[in-house]
C-alpha cells in the first residue's frame, strides 16, 4: 500500500514538473463589451455627478486625461478611474439643468489582458426631460501634408461671430480618432460653426500660436430616414438580404484642414559678438523692417551702423549679421549700441522699443609664450617672385569641386564679405580631347541667399564634359583688404545617361469664380516627405528634368495668390490654407529613363491620396491584424503598385469625397460617406 501511494505521488510530481506548452483556447481578439451603466444610455432627468459603467471583462484606461472628452466642456477636468470591469467618471463642474451630456471615450478603453481596444464608445444622458441627438461628422487633415490629425479637438459654436473662437469655449467637443475622423454628438437643432483646435492650454479657445482649422460654411445638423440592408448567412450556407428602417445623421462629410498661422510675438531673442569683426541679432519673428542701430557712447557716439558695418540679412529679416568694416571700431573691446526695433506689446501690436546693449569681445590669450625666433618670423615681410609684399592672412576663397549637375552653377565661397573681383582673372576651360580650351563666361553673380559671401558662375554646361576653373592670386579682395591664393581646380559635369526625366500630365485643376485658371506647382518629394524640387504646371504639364535615380513622391498645391510658394491660412481674414494634393503612387526612377504619368488630382479621395510609405500618422494595427505596407507591394517598371488597392480599400474604409468646398458649391456632397464612429 505504501509503495502504491509513493508511486502515485511520484507520478504527480513528475507531471507537475514536466515542461510543455499549455493547451488554451483561441487568442482573445474581441474588445470589451458594454454591459450597463448608471445613468443608462439616453437616460433623462439624471441628477447626479457620478457616472458608473460596467463591461463584460476587466478593462484598463489609456491616457484618459487626454482621450476622454465630456460635452458640454468642463472647466474642471473630470475624475476618471477604472477598477476591474468598471469605470467611474466624476463630473466636478456644476451640473447644468435641461442639458444633454455626452462622454466620448475615443479609443481609451481596452481589455486588461490582450489590450483589445473598444474604439469610439460614448455614453449620453440628459438632466432635463429630453435628450439632444443630432450629430456632425467629418474628417480632419493637416493642410500642408494631408496627415490624419490624431487626437485633435473638434468643436462647435452656436455663436456665429468670428470672434467666438477666441473669446468663448466650445459648446460641444469631440476628438479625432487615428484616421482623423470625428463625430460631435448630442447637438440641439440649430446652426453652428465648426472648428478644430490643438488646444495647448486647455481653455477650449484659440490663441494665435495654436493650430486651427475652420469650416467655411455654417452647418445645420439634421437626420434622414433611410433603408438599411443587412446580409445574414442561412444554415444552408446561402445569403439572406434583410432591409429595415435606419437613420443617417447629416452632415457626415465635413472636411477640415488644420494649419498654423506661424505667428510669434516679435522680440529680440539674443544678440552677441562671436568674433571681433561681427555683431549679430536674432529676432523671434519675421520682419519687413530692419532695426535702427547706432553707437550709444564714446568717441563714436551717434554713428549709424551703416557707416561702419556691412549687413548680412536673411530672407525673413529675423537673423542679422553685421560685419564691422571700420578698424577703429573693430579694435574697441566694448561696444554699447542703441538698438531701436519693433516689438510686440501687451496689446499684441507692434511698437518701437529702444534698448542699449553691450557687445564685448576680448582676444583669447596666446596658448604659449612666443620665443625670439617666433617674434622674428612674425616681423618678417613675405614677398612673391616679383617682390610684392604678401599678407600674413589670406582670403579663404574656394570653388565647387567634384561632379556638378547640368543645371547647377559653379559656386564660389568666401569666409568674409567680398569687396572686389577682377573678372578677367577668373577663367573657365573645357577639356576637348587632350587640350584645355577657353570658355567664354559672364561675370560672377551674387548668390540670392548669401550675396556677401557667395558668387555663382552660370554656364550652359556640356553634359559629361570635364572643366577647369582658374582664379589668379590677388584677384578677389575681401572687405578687410586681404586677397585670395590662386585657384586651379578641375570638375566634371554629369552625363545625361546618369539622369531620369519625369513628366506629369495634370488634370482636375479648375478655374476660380472669376473664370481664371489658377497657377499650380508640383513638388517632388523624397522618402522623408520633404520637397526636393518644385516646378510650375504649364499647359497641364509639370516637367522635372535631370533627376538623380531614386525613389520619389509628388505633391501639388494650388497657388491662389500667385507668389510661387505654399501659403498657410489666416483666421483674421478667414483665408483657408492653399489646397494640397498628393500623387498616390511611389515613383522608382532609374538611370536614363523618361517617365510620363497622368495625374488626376481628384481621382482619389483626399484622405486616400498620400502614400502609406511616407505617411507619419498611420493607424495602429489591431492585435493579429497586418496593415498593408507599401514596401510589401509589387511594382511595375514605372514604380506603380501592381495591386492598385490602398490601405483604406483593404480595410473597407469609406472615404470622403475628394472635392473641397468653394463659394459656388457650399453643399459639397460626399460620394462615400464616413461611417458612424459610434
Amino acid at each position: 500500500m505504501h509503495i502504491l501511494v509513493a508511486a502515485v505521488l511520484a507520478a504527480l510530481v513528475t507531471a507537475c514538473a514536466s515542461i510543455g506548452r499549455p493547451q488554451g483556447g483561441p487568442r482573445d481578439e474581441t474588445p470589451p463589451k458594454f454591459v450597463r451603466s448608471n445613468p443608462y444610455p439616453g437616460q433623462t432627468k439624471f441628477d447626479g455627478n457620478k457616472i458608473h459603467l460596467t463591461f463584460d471583462e476587466n478593462i484598463q484606461l489609456d491616457d484618459a486625461f487626454n482621450k476622454v472628452v465630456v460635452s458640454p466642456v468642463q472647466t474642471q477636468p473630470p475624475a476618471i478611474s477604472s477598477n476591474g470591469k468598471g469605470i467611474t467618471v466624476e463630473l466636478r463642474d456644476t451640473i447644468l439643468p435641461n442639458t444633454t451630456y455626452s462622454i466620448d471615450f475615443g479609443d481609451a478603453i481596452k481589455d486588461l489582458n490582450e489590450g483589445n481596444i473598444l474604439d469610439g464608445f460614448a455614453l449620453d444622458f440628459a438632466t432635463g426631460d429630453t435628450i439632444d441627438t443630432l450629430r456632425i461628422s467629418g474628417l480632419l487633415l493637416e493642410a500642408r501634408t494631408l496627415e490624419p490629425a490624431q487626437g485633435m479637438l473638434v468643436g462647435v459654436h452656436s455663436n456665429l461671430d468670428d470672434s467666438a473662437i477666441t473669446t468663448l469655449p466650445f459648446d460641444r467637443i469631440a476628438r479625432t480618432n487615428q484616421s482623423g475622423q470625428f463625430t460631435i454628438r448630442n447637438l440641439k437643432p440649430g446652426t453652428y460653426r465648426v472648428y478644430a483646435l490643438n488646444d495647448m492650454n486647455r481653455d477650449y479657445k484659440w490663441d494665435r500660436s495654436e493650430d486651427i482649422a475652420f469650416y467655411d460654411f455654417t452647418v445645420a445638423p439634421s437626420v434622414e430616414n433611410i433603408e438599411v440592408c443587412d446580409t445574414f448567412l442561412r444554415e444552408d450556407g446561402t445569403d439572406s438580404l434583410v432591409s429595415h428602417p435606419g437613420i443617417k445623421y447629416l452632415p457626415n462629410d465635413v472636411l477640415l484642414t488644420w494649419f498654423n498661422e506661424g505667428y510669434s510675438p516679435q522680440y529680440l531673442k539674443d544678440y552677441g559678438r562671436p568674433e571681433r569683426r561681427k555683431v549679430t541679432f536674432n529676432f523671434a519673428a519675421e520682419s519687413d523692417t530692419l532695426p535702427e542701430i547706432t553707437i550709444a557712447d564714446g568717441r563714436f557716439a551717434g554713428r549709424h551702423i551703416d557707416d561702419w558695418a556691412l549687413a548680412e540679412v536673411n530672407a525673413t529679416r529675423d537673423s542679422l549679421i553685421y560685419w564691422i568694416r571700420d578698424t577703429a571700431v573693430i579694435s574697441t573691446d566694448s561696444l554699447r549700441l542703441s538698438v531701436k526695433y519693433l516689438k510686440t506689446d501687451t496689446s499684441d501690436n507692434l511698437s518701437w522699443q529702444t534698448d542699449t546693449l553691450r557687445f564685448f569681445f576680448r582676444d583669447p590669450k596666446p596658448s604659449k609664450k612666443k620665443n625670439k625666433k617666433d617674434e622674428e618670423e612674425a616681423d618678417t615681410v613675405i614677398t612673391d617672385a616679383y617682390g610684392v609684399p604678401q599678407p600674413k592672412e589670406f582670403l579663404n576663397f574656394t570653388a565647387s569641386s567634384g561632379t556638378l549637375n547640368v543645371y547647377s552653377p559653379l559656386t564660389f565661397k568666401s569666409d568674409q564679405p567680398i569687396d572686389t573681383i577682377i573678372e578677367s582673372a577668373v577663367r573657365l576651360e573645357m577639356l576637348v580631347d587632350t587640350v584645355w580650351e577657353s570658355v567664354e563666361i559672364e561675370p560672377l553673380r551674387p548668390d540670392s541667399l548669401q550675396p556677401l559671401l557667395k558668387r555663382n558662375l552660370t554656364v550652359e554646361w556640356t553634359p559629361g564634359a570635364k572643366y577647369r576653373v582658374v582664379v589668379d592670386s590677388a584677384s578677389v579682395t575681401g572687405i578687410y583688404g586681404v586677397w585670395n591664393k590662386p585657384i586651379s581646380q578641375e570638375f566634371s559635369i554629369k552625363a545625361l545617361e546618369e539622369y531620369s526625366n519625369l513628366i506629369f500630365n495634370v488634370t482636375g485643376i479648375e478655374a476660380d469664380s472669376t473664370g481664371i485658371m489658377p497657377q499650380a506647382y508640383v513638388e517632388l518629394l523624397g522618402s522623408d516627405d520633404k520637397a526636393q524640387r518644385i516646378v510650375p504646371v504649364v499647359d497641364g504639364r509639370a516637367e522635372f528634368k535631370y533627376l538623380d535615380p531614386s525613389v520619389y513622391y509628388a505633391r501639388l498645391f494650388i497657388d491662389t495668390n500667385n507668389n510661387g510658394k505654399w501659403d498657410t491660412g489666416n483666421m483674421g481674414s478667414r483665408t483657408q490654407p492653399e489646397e494640397v494634393y498628393y500623387y498616390s503612387k511611389k515613383l522608382q526612377l532609374k538611370k536614363n529613363w523618361d517617365v510620363e504619368q497622368t495625374w488626376d488630382i481628384y481621382e482619389l479621395a483626399l484622405d486616400a491620396q498620400k502614400p502609406l510609405a511616407i505617411k507619419k500618422n498611420k493607424p495602429k494595427a489591431k492585435k493579429g491584424e497586418r496593415l498593408n505596407n507599401e514596401e510589401d507591394e509589387e511594382y511595375d517598371e514605372f514604380g506603380n503598385p501592381i495591386d492598385g488597392n490602398n490601405l483604406y480599400d483593404r480595410n473597407d474604409r469609406n472615404n470622403l469625397n475628394n472635392r473641397r468646398p468653394n463659394s459656388s458649391n457650399a453643399n459639397f456632397g460626399a460620394v462615400n460617406q464616413l461611417r458612424s464612429l459610434r
